[in-house]
């Protein structure tokens, strides 16, 4: 069973190595992804100066649709803090996404509209989930989607084989035989970083299959016999006050704060507010509250309050802090930073150990087949 076992580790790292190492890197970096596009663009990633109150978001959008008429809105990220607002735009009559910040205090625009991937975290989170195939025309829409879905999988098995194959390990995880050859010292190393790290590098193949996963369904199953509405117009009445939104979600959730705004973007879907609540659960996202609302009359729909839904829904909704690590703040961050940058570690290690492994294996035999030869003769 562990030979076989070792077998499966061992041609999954080799196969799937490059793309995993890939998936690594780009996810260890995009944990830090506010971050790092607070530096690179300060002028548009922060407001100014963060004010007590916010400008009413009717007056905020009015004045997006007047500076950029030739798009519509298609959702909106609010902050209330001194993270300026991202604003998500449809081009009128195709599909392309396309966004830019706003001061929410001052209604200032801090960014011209750009695609969804031109900033530099933004294109590195595409390659981290898509491998930046999806865009390719030679290739079907979710190609990139279907293939990190797949890569996922890899991990997952490689988490858990190792888990297995090296599961006595645990008795001696930090001895290191650092007086012995290299390739004992490195298999040690190989040995004692995969135990520690393969609990979180599990989780980050379960939820990043998920997302993937979820994305394909969604792309593929659901839209399999119709194409996508091609917006041209605003589907909401010109009457819906999005402030009135915004205050009365207050009323519907106890402790509601609205995060994410969508509109309706097809014919059957209406306005969508997204928030998170008070609770004693940190694992729960700051999207894991939902308000719905009449897209002509503005009058409320329905909740999802995520304290009342079962420990499944819970479970899923975990998974965006689980996948990025921001559950426990910069301490978990680093963490999860550090195991994702794991597998690169492993794969070199691995392959090292791969190749002397196969190089003495053919070493030995034409030694023997030597031995055989001369004894014949």
């Amino acid at each position: 069973m562990r030979k076989t076992l070792f077998k499966i580790h061992s041609w999954v790292a080799l196969v799937a190595l490059i793309p995993l190492i890939v998936i690594s890197i780009t996810g260890s970096v995009l944990v830090f992804k506010s971050e790092i596009d607070g530096l690179l663009m300060p002028n548009s990633h922060f407001v100014v100066k963060e004010q007590a109150q916010r400008l009413p978001i009717d007056t905020l959008i009015e004045k997006t649709q007047t500076t950029y008429p030739e798009y519509v809105v298609g959702s909106w990220e609010i902050f209330n803090d001194d993270t300026a607002d991202r604003v998500y735009l449809i081009k009128r009559g195709t599909e392309d996404w396309y966004k830019f910040h706003l001061d929410q205090y001052t209604g200032n625009i801090l960014s011209e509209p750009v695609g969804t991937s031109h900033y530099f975290t933004d294109w590195f989170l595409d390659l981290h989930y898509t491998f930046l195939l999806n865009d390719l025309k030679s290739l079907p829409g979710q190609t990139g989607t279907v293939l990190g879905f797949f890569f996922a999988v890899f991990f997952l098995v490689l988490g858990i084989t190792g888990l297995i194959i090296y599961r006595k390990f645990w008795q001696r995880l930090f001895s290191v035989r650092w007086r012995a050859t290299l390739q004992i010292v490195l298999s040690d190393i190989h040995k004692m970083t995969g135990v520690i790290g393969s609990p979180i590098i599990i989780i980050l193949a379960i939820t990043g299959g998920y997302f993937n996963g979820a994305v394909w369904y969604h792309e593929v199953i659901e839209h399999a016999e119709e194409e996508h509405f091609t917006l041209t117009k605003n589907l909401y009445s010109e009457e819906v006050s999005f402030q009135h939104v915004l205050d009365d979600s207050q009323k519907q959730i106890p402790t509601f704060n609205g995060t994410f705004l969508v509109m309706p973007l097809e014919p059957d879907e209406n306005i969508t507010l997204f928030g998170e609540v008070d609770t004693s659960n940190p694992l729960a996202s700051e999207y894991a509250n939902t308000v719905t609302y009449n897209k002509l009359t503005g009058e409320h729909m329905a909740n999802w309050d995520i304290r009342e839904v079962g420990v499944g829904w819970q479970v899923i909704d975990s998974f965006r802090k689980l996948h990025f690590g921001y559950f426990a703040g910069l301490i978990s961050k680093i963490l999860w930073c550090v195991i994702g940058l794991s597998p690169v570690w492993l794969g070199g290690t691995g392959f090292y150990l791969w190749f002397t492994r196969r190089k003495r294996k053919k070493q030995s035999q034409k030694n023997r087949l030597k031995k055989h030869s001369a004894i014949n003769a």
